[in-house]
């Protein structure tokens, strides 16, 4: 994606785990990991999906180092899909291995919104997560997390207006019960094509006030 991108080789539970970490500017140290998670692999998802990036340049943007990786069986990343259980167990895999501690952020595309709430249920006590930020939260196709009330301040959900893959609609009866806000694209489409820059800057001035 840039100069400071670097390629890791990590471990899971199914074998190999193919990751780019893309490193915040040179000359103050960065404010945490950012862990990126990426949409259905089934229908094509992989770390290198576009919204995915931008998520990843909105993060190296505000200072944090950010990583992305390949779901098992996406990729050089080894196994097979497994519906969201073992994506999870793939998260957590990524997480102990290259942020073991210090200043965490999670963010999550479609498919990897939905593992991504899972995985958040399962780190909030034990780790400092800093900010949660779901896109296009798959929630008319999977069982999404409910998210810890705490998260509530320090989350960011977007939402296209026009998604015709997930209904605006799904997500709203997912947030409604937890009075969790979220933020919609007016005409946007779930993968926001012509809007990844203001995709970006809702992300760039979420950091910046949290």
């Amino acid at each position: 994606m840039n100069s400071h991108t670097e390629k890791l080789r990590l471990h899971g539970a199914a074998g190999a785990i193919e990751a780019l970490r893309d490193s915040a500017a040179e000359g103050a140290p960065a404010l945490g990991v950012a862990l990126i998670t990426h949409p259905h692999p089934l229908f094509g998802g992989t770390m290198d999906n576009k919204v995915v990036q931008t998520l990843a340049r909105a993060f190296v943007a505000c200072g944090w180092n950010a990583v992305r990786f390949n779901f098992r069986g996406v990729g050089a990343s080894e196994g097979v899909h497994d519906e969201g259980r073992g994506e999870c167990e793939d998260i957590l895999a990524v997480v102990e291995q290259i942020a073991p501690e210090g200043p965490l952020a999670i963010a999550g595309f479609s498919f990897g919104a939905f593992v991504a709430s899972c995985a958040v249920e399962r780190l909030w006590v034990a780790r400092d997560v800093r900010h949660l930020v779901l896109v296009g939260t798959a929630a008319s196709r999977f069982p999404v997390a409910t998210l810890p009330a705490a998260s509530h301040e320090r989350a960011l959900i977007v939402h296209g207006e026009q998604d015709d893959t997930v209904p605006l609609a799904a997500v709203m009866d997912w947030a409604r019960p937890q009075s969790l806000p979220v933020t919609v694209i007016p005409g946007g489409g779930h993968f926001f094509h012509g809007q990844l820059p203001l995709l970006k800057n809702l992300v760039v001035r979420h950091l910046r006030a949290g």
